[in-house]
């Protein structure tokens, strides 16, 4: 490995500004991950050519692949930075903000799209919890063991940047979206509100909005089965349809 990590960092100074690229070389160091080599840039933000500038701005929290902080496209790829190996990377290491979502600076994006996608999905089980509600309704070990998969979606974005149809020009609210309304859905609980979430997974946004592309599985940082997720959604979704069709 060289002495130096070189990182090649496409940037942008706020919303709707002109991007452009900025070289950086940071001492390279057993271990280290990409955020690692950010942490680097910000304690001396001085570029390869040996010139003062900005640090470079980007998100990240938890380090360990929890939080989802920390996506953007690295070598092309979006995935987390944090568990970006610096000696597992081809160098130049491109660095860049995820496509799908607006710019807010340099490798920060707006995931706003996907908490309204929540919203709209009612990706959550509305519970009085102002007094003792007493034991909730058995869910079999079986839709445990499945739910459990879902349940470790960290709305990182991942799958949105992957996912050829999403789009700023498509309304399909995107894989995490469909992956999160069949983890509710499972909960004997969740599915109380199973028909108002399938209103949503019929929609526009929904489920037919899915090209079957394979990418939000093959690049999910969790392994969330979601094109299994969106298969069931889409059985469910004709029964519900025709429900609607006979019943109004």
């Amino acid at each position: 490995m060289a002495a130096t990590v070189q990182l090649r960092v496409k940037r942008q100074d706020g919303p709707g500004q002109p991007p452009y690229w900025e070289t950086f070389a940071v001492p390279f160091r057993p271990g280290m991950n990409v955020i690692s080599a950010l942490l680097d840039i910000q304690r001396r933000p001085v570029n390869a050519g040996g010139e003062p500038v900005r640090a470079v701005a980007w998100e990240s929290n938890c380090l360990e692949e929890v939080c989802g902080a920390c996506s953007m496209r690295i070598n092309g790829k979006a995935r987390q930075a944090c568990t970006a190996l610096v000696d597992r990377l081809a160098q130049p290491i491109v660095l860049e903000p995820m496509g799908t979502f607006p710019v807010e600076k340099d490798l920060i994006v707006d995931r706003q799209r996907m908490f309204d996608g929540l919203l709209e999905t009612e990706a959550w089980i509305p519970i009085d919890g102002t007094y003792a509600l007493g034991a909730g309704p058995s869910i079999s070990p079986r839709n445990q063991q499945e739910a459990y998969a879902y349940s470790t979606c960290m709305t990182c974005g991942v799958c949105m940047d992957a996912c050829p149809n999403v789009s700023p020009a498509s309304p399909y609210l995107g894989p995490y979206a469909m992956g999160q309304a069949h983890y509710f859905n499972l909960h004997p609980t969740g599915a109380m509100h199973k028909e108002a979430r399938m209103d949503a997974v019929i929609g526009p946004g929904g489920v037919s909005g899915c090209g079957n592309s394979q990418n939000c599985v093959r690049s999910c940082p969790k392994g969330i089965p979601l094109t299994t997720a969106i298969a069931r959604l889409n059985g469910a979704a004709t029964k519900h349809a025709l429900r609607r069709w006979l019943h109004g």
